[in-house]
């Protein structure tokens, strides 16, 4: 459409990182230089063997004519002093064979040495490429490109999803079925995650400080929620937990905060208690979710026939603000997800799945695309959009796994009218 298209790929700080690779081209070219060195006292000590080597060899040819002319007038030579001949050349005999090896030998030295000190010269120019910047300074320009970075992405509207890769697995642990999440609204400095194992009987939500924290299976703090969930389709935003209360269309925010209920709310006319589930069951009739946009609760009811519901709900009393009617079966969709507004539904939960329909709340029509995406441990049974990280948080057979998204975007400028 006459704009310009560019793709922005840059790693997390703790991942730019260059001095094992500066340490090993140091501690390579060091060995090089060794090598150099211990070829060159070689070489010199080679030359002068060789010198020993061709003076032996003269000898030897002299002796040889000698030889000759003795054995051509042997009358003149008593017979003990021409044994005696024949024996030292009898003992020189054997030389002639290592000469030549021992030739053959230094011209190999010497190619090598000549190798080595290509490879040296090489090596010395990427290390002065290498080296062009201290590691101080770079490390301060991957701070003002990660700034920049950020900035640019702040720019960025909406966009519609294009490419799903991965998945990164950040741990394995719990049962088949289960939920974690990090809070989308938090800021960069708390990156705590939450922790809720298994779709139905349980109260306990399990939090930790930071990711690493998780991985390692260090706790911070656990909760008891006042009332059983649901499902696995839960989120943490703005520092509560929203989720299907068990039994019940209901959905209650409580706060980590204070520990208590700060709302609670039914979903009129909404399926619930595998009435109107996802493909794989688990009590997943009611899915809460969140985007860029605001939160958002899908689900079905018999007044649709069954299929998905959309409606976008107030995070702070959970009333409803607006709804849109799909015609896709809520019984066939595997899991879906918000984002900037478009709920894209997969159509499976098992291998082989793809992103397969999506639905614009913006202009209230849909589309069927065909997005595939990596199901590696073959049962997903919850999947959600984090907007703050650009990512899909899903719980994949007991696997805690991360999916990158790419997403087509239109970048405003000052130049743009």
């Amino acid at each position: 459409d006459g704009r310009c298209i560019c793709t922005v790929v840059a790693p997390e700080q703790s991942l730019c990182s260059r001095d094992a690779k500066s340490r090993q081209l140091r501690q390579l070219l060091e060995k090089v230089q060794n090598m150099s060195q211990s070829i060159e006292v070689l070489n010199l000590r080679t030359q002068r063997d060789f010198q020993y080597v061709i003076k032996m060899e003269n000898q030897m040819k002299g002796l040889r004519t000698k030889f000759r002319q003795v054995d051509d007038d042997r009358k003149s030579i008593m017979a003990k002093n021409f044994q005696e001949l024949k024996d030292k050349m009898d003992e020189l005999k054997p030389l002639i064979p290592v000469l030549e090896q021992y030739k053959m030998d230094a011209a190999l030295i010497s190619q090598f040495k000549e190798e080595i000190r290509n490879l040296s010269v090489v090596l010395t120019g990427i290390q002065e490429e290498l080296g062009a910047y201290d590691y101080d300074e770079l490390y301060q320009r991957v701070l003002r490109l990660d700034t920049r970075l950020r900035s640019c992405m702040g720019k960025l509207t909406c966009g519609k999803l294009m490419k799903i890769t991965g998945p990164v697995t950040i741990k394995t642990s719990g049962t088949r079925f289960g939920a974690w999440m990090t809070d989308p609204l938090a800021t960069t400095r708390n990156n705590r995650v939450w922790y809720m194992d298994s779709y139905t009987n349980s109260k306990i939500v399990r939090e930790y400080k930071t990711t690493d924290d998780f991985v390692t299976g260090v706790v911070s703090r656990t909760y008891s929620l006042p009332f059983k969930w649901e499902g696995t389709n839960h989120i943490v935003y703005n520092g509560s937990l929203y989720y299907n209360k068990y039994q019940s269309n209901i959905i209650v925010k409580y706060s980590f905060e204070t520990g208590t209920v700060l709302a609670q709310r039914a979903l009129e006319f909404a399926g619930f208690h595998n009435m109107y589930p996802y493909t794989w069951g688990g009590y997943s009739d009611i899915d809460v979710m969140a985007d860029e946009l605001g939160m958002w609760v899908v689900y079905a009811t018999n007044q649709n026939a069954g299929n998905v519901v959309i409606s976008q709900i107030d995070p702070d009393t959970l009333q409803v603000l607006k709804t849109w009617y799909t015609e896709y079966s809520k019984r066939n969709a595997g899991e879906s997800f918000m984002i900037c507004g478009t709920l894209y539904i997969t159509n499976s939960h098992l291998s082989g799945a793809k992103v397969y329909y999506a639905y614009s709340t913006k202009t209230s029509t849909y589309e069927y695309i065909d997005i595939p995406f990596h199901n590696q441990y073959f049962h997903i049974s919850m999947l959600d959009y984090n907007a703050r990280e650009r990512a899909l948080y899903a719980w994949n057979n007991g696997h805690q796994v991360i999916f990158n998204v790419t997403l087509f975007h239109v970048i405003k400028t000052e130049d743009d009218s």
